[in-house]
């Protein structure tokens, strides 16, 4: 049986981050001061923000509750996520923005337990921020990380691993403190890649320039990243070597789906804004909301906002069965990174020039929104991905799975 209703705990979930984010966030956007260089929320005003929502018991939906977050599965995070991302602000004060929460969540699963005391304990409890390293500049990785060219040579007796190379548009590097990073370690195929943790202080790291975008952005930035005959200790490493691709594919696959989460919940803020413009805007004595060209347009975002609400529920739904959902995972991707493109140009245009300016938040969104396509793979490696999967499957592509 197909069943689209909410259980009952999630919908309290769902109604509680809304009332929050209504009352303890929403509103900050509207003063300048309350934002940082990045133009994001000011980093001692998010640490307001971040005690009150751990009082209200909204704080880290995807670790575990006996770690200190609220344990929720994939399909609770999709509807919480939506609902903090109404906010430009949200998700960074319920701890649950790029790069930590796939940060948090990858090293839950990979990690010893004295790892995660080192590296992930500090992360849930709001002490210490991170970031994942490894997008290189040409001729180094990037959708491919096969091309990955930062290396990691066995020193001495195997105990300690050096690294050299160079990474760029790290995510939040400049606020980091401790970075998940993927360096070559071998030649042989499948397996040339391991997982380290690194701190900003081990020698041998740089923090070579934080690179100009468009932005908005993330706390810290997007960085060029040096090292320089850096050490690292074995116990730093992610499991085994060669293992590197695999603690990548178990951090890059679910934060593909919950930057998706999110972006449905910027949409959906964006098709308000232009609902309340438009219910009060007149021209040549009609009001807009009352041309069909606007229906039109009205009605478009909302049937693109709900196709990606469809596509993100049903991947969450198979990630929490286990599936690695891959197929699924990429087509939210796709959509939901062109939908919210879509609804926020849709959004400036039915508000004129009150969109293009700085008066809402749209112009905000609408720079952010053009990293969707290109962030944790572009839309054309996506696209690849479905190709291939079809030609394997053929119409089981479209399977609607057997019951257990």
């Amino acid at each position: 049986m197909i069943d689209f209703t909410l259980p009952p705990e999630i919908e309290d979930v769902r109604q509680r981050t809304r009332a929050f984010v209504a009352e303890h966030i929403l509103p900050l956007e509207d003063d300048p001061e309350n934002y940082d260089e990045h133009e994001n929320i000011r980093l001692d005003l998010c640490d307001e923000v971040r005690a009150k929502v751990k009082d209200a018991g909204l704080w880290c939906p995807q670790v575990p509750k006996e770690r200190g977050g609220m344990g929720l599965p994939f399909v609770g995070q999709a509807v919480m996520y939506e609902e903090a991302n109404y906010s430009i602000f949200g998700p960074v004060c319920f701890n649950c923005a790029a790069p930590d929460d796939g940060n948090m969540r990858v090293l839950n699963q990979v990690c010893s337990e004295e790892q995660k005391e080192k590296w992930l304990d500090p992360i849930i409890e709001g002490k210490t921020r991170g970031a994942i390293v490894m997008t290189e500049p040409h001729p180094g990785g990037g959708s491919d990380p096969t091309m990955i060219r930062t290396s990691a040579t066995p020193k001495g007796n195997g105990d300690t691993w050096v690294v050299n190379g160079r990474k760029w548009f790290i995510t939040g590097a400049g606020a980091a403190d401790h970075f998940i990073l993927i360096a070559r370690t071998s030649d042989e195929p499948r397996r040339e890649l391991t997982a380290f943790m690194v701190h900003k202080e081990t020698p041998g790291f740089e923090l070579v320039r934080k690179v100009p975008i468009m932005g908005p952005e993330e706390h810290g930035g997007h960085c060029e990243l040096t090292f320089t005959d850096m050490e690292i200790p074995d116990e730093n490493r992610l499991l085994e070597v060669g293992r590197g691709m695999k603690v990548a594919q178990m951090r890059l696959g679910p934060a593909r789906l919950t930057h998706c989460m999110r972006w449905l919940g910027l949409s959906e803020r964006c098709m308000k804004i232009a609902q309340d413009y438009i219910d009060v805007r007149e021209g040549f004595g009609v009001k807009l909301a009352d041309r069909e060209s606007v229906q039109l347009m009205m009605g478009d975002m909302a049937k693109e906002i709900h196709m990606g609400r469809l596509l993100v529920m049903n991947a969450a739904w198979k990630l929490d069965q286990g599936d690695f959902a891959r197929k699924e995972v990429s087509m939210a991707k796709v959509h939901c990174a062109n939908m919210l493109h879509k609804v926020v140009d849709t959004a400036i245009q039915l508000n004129g020039a009150r969109g293009y300016s700085k008066d809402t938040i749209l112009e905000w969104v609408y720079r952010y929104a053009r990293q969707a396509r290109i962030l944790d793979g572009a839309d054309e490696v996506h696209k690849m991905v479905l190709a291939n999967t079809y030609r394997a499957e053929g119409r089981d592509f479209w399977s609607w799975g057997a019951p257990s």
